[in-house]
């Protein structure tokens, strides 16, 4: 039985491993995100991550496609009550920013792709600088109060504006964020530990780290004299992302990766998770799967606990000795 995790201030239990959605009707076409979300259900999981701005310029797409494919296999299968829904407002140009009447009207539409009465985990996608907080935190509260969401989570905010958020909401008593979702690895560390990681534990905020395994570099398939992969959907800006991984620092985590998965049977892609979900503060990482083959790479993080030492030796060789120059 796979343990549960529970989001900080909610009565939300999930999954360890959050299915990240971005591969929906995009990467993975409709059939084959419906076989990746059987099986994730199937092996216990729960915790779905999408947004309204995965959406992808093809032919017959009309925007919100991710959550559109969710909110279909959802209502095929008759298994919303069984799901944690987390979507976001902001990024999509369609619907940009986080004005009160822009929020409002991007979540009847989410509401209305994912084929639900309400969104359990409410992300502002990343900072409006041009949207008051009070009035962005408003229009989030009025949702909750509404019962169309049920919690609020911040992605892409600097701690700075993180610490402001939580004080405005409290100052003005309006719905408190309750989840951070920001971009970390075992080779994107820096921001996170040193700005974001504080705050979240003072806050006791439920942190999602999305880019868990940084563009695919983490599950071992790029190695030394790889190019970039040029063909197919996926190809340009992930793959050429996964690659400049490729220095002293990535090779040494491959390394350390390589090995404590060998120890524990399991592929590489779950040891870089447990590390993540070993981490203090993180609830549970986002991880995404374009086949069923994938996804068998990547879920046994849900029952993996690795050794201090192995998590010492994984954090040892991912710290970045160029900033100690």
């Amino acid at each position: 039985m796979v343990s549960r995790v529970r989001i900080p201030r909610t009565d939300l239990e999930v999954h360890p491993l959050c299915l990240g959605g971005n591969v929906f009707g995009w990467t993975a076409d409709v059939d084959t995100s419906a076989a990746v979300l059987d099986a994730y259900l199937d092996a216990g999981g729960d915790f779905v991550d999408t947004a309204d701005s995965y959406t992808w310029r093809v032919e017959g797409n009309t925007g919100g496609d991710s959550e559109r494919v969710l909110g279909g296999w959802m209502a095929a299968r008759g298994v919303r009550d069984r799901l944690v829904v987390a979507t976001k407002v902001g990024s999509w140009p369609e619907r940009p920013g986080l004005s009160p009447a822009n929020v409002r009207a991007a979540c009847d539409d989410s509401l209305r792709r994912l084929g639900t009465d309400h969104i359990d985990l409410y992300y502002a996608h990343r900072d409006d600088p041009d949207t008051p907080l009070e009035d962005a935190l408003g229009g989030f509260d009025e949702l909750v109060r509404a019962g169309k969401v049920r919690h609020v989570g911040l992605s892409n905010f600097s701690a700075e504006r993180l610490t402001s958020a939580l004080t405005v909401a409290e100052r003005h008593g309006l719905a408190r964020p309750v989840a951070l979702q920001p971009h970390y690895n075992l080779v994107e560390r820096a921001v996170f530990e040193d700005e974001l990681a504080d705050v979240a534990a003072s806050a006791d905020l439920g942190v999602m780290p999305y880019f868990a395994l940084a563009k695919g570099f983490l599950t071992g398939k790029y190695r030394p004299g790889d190019a970039p992969d040029t063909s197919g959907p996926m190809a340009s800006a992930r793959a050429g992302g996964a690659v400049e991984y490729l220095d002293d620092r990535g090779v040494r985590v491959l390394g350390v990766l390589e090995e404590v998965a060998g120890a524990h049977d399991v592929p590489m892609a779950s040891v870089a998770l447990a590390w993540l979900a070993a981490q203090p503060t993180v609830t549970a990482p986002i991880a995404s799967a374009r086949t069923v083959e994938q996804l068998h790479t990547i879920l046994p993080m849900a029952d993996l606990e690795l050794a201090d030492d192995e998590v010492a030796a994984l954090t040892t060789a991912s710290e970045d000795t160029r900033l100690d120059a």
